[in-house]
């Protein structure tokens, strides 16, 4: 078992001079035209404790959460900051309730067809005044709030991790049907013995729901 560091160091080579000088302080244009281009990323987190799955709290632990829109759907107006809009979501709030407890948060955004990503992590504020949400007057829907990331660390990271996994290969896309459906699954998690939501149902649910956030954003 590998428990220190200088355990750890004996696997692995120093890392290069590139992969050390090329961590930014701030958003350099490079950055801001990743993000520019980018529908999605990964928002990471940590809070005071977790569910235990039985009622009960366990020791802090961490949180990864998607998030996405249009490309270009997070800002960054200086180099300092980027802005995320909170998108209506299944209203557990893990990622906000956890930046209330501890403010650290880091950032994978992605961007289709590309391999390498832009990593992000800084700290965050909830900010609901007018001053941030009118960043996104122009999005599918106002956001009830915005995450405001003061950066402190951003940099690219190389393309072999996608490359390894093929992801934006089209020949490497599983078919939806390898799997249960999403209903099938949380009713066989929760021991429900109603019927399930079919696939087809839930997504036009979602397109429902969606096609209504963008009437909203028209008014």
């Amino acid at each position: 078992m590998i428990e220190t560091l200088e355990q750890l160091r004996t696997l692995y080579a120093a890392p290069g001079e590139r992969a050390l000088r090329k961590q930014q302080p701030q958003l350099d244009v490079h950055c801001q035209r990743f993000i520019a281009l980018s529908p999605f990323c990964v928002v990471a987190t940590g809070g005071a404790g977790g569910a235990d799955g039985a009622g009960g709290v366990v020791g802090a632990l961490l949180d990864a959460s998607p998030r996405g829109g249009a490309p270009g759907f997070a800002k960054s107006p200086d180099p300092h900051t980027l802005l995320l809009p909170d998108g209506s979501g299944n209203n557990r709030l893990d990622t906000l309730s956890n930046l209330l407890e501890d403010p650290r948060i880091g950032l994978l955004f992605m961007i289709p067809g590309v391999d390498e990503t832009l990593r992000v992590n800084g700290s965050a504020r909830l900010r609901d005044e007018p001053l941030y949400t009118d960043f996104f007057t122009a999005e599918r829907q106002r956001p009830k709030l915005v995450i405001e990331v003061r950066v402190a660390e951003a940099y690219l990271h190389c393309s072999k991790a996608l490359m390894r996994s093929r992801l934006w290969s089209a020949d490497a896309q599983v078919q939806r049907a390898q799997l249960p459906t999403m209903g099938q699954m949380i009713h066989d998690q929760m021991g429900l013995d109603t019927e399930p939501e079919s696939q087809v149902a839930m997504l036009q649910r979602y397109r429902a729901q969606l096609a209504q956030e963008q009437q909203l954003g028209d008014a």
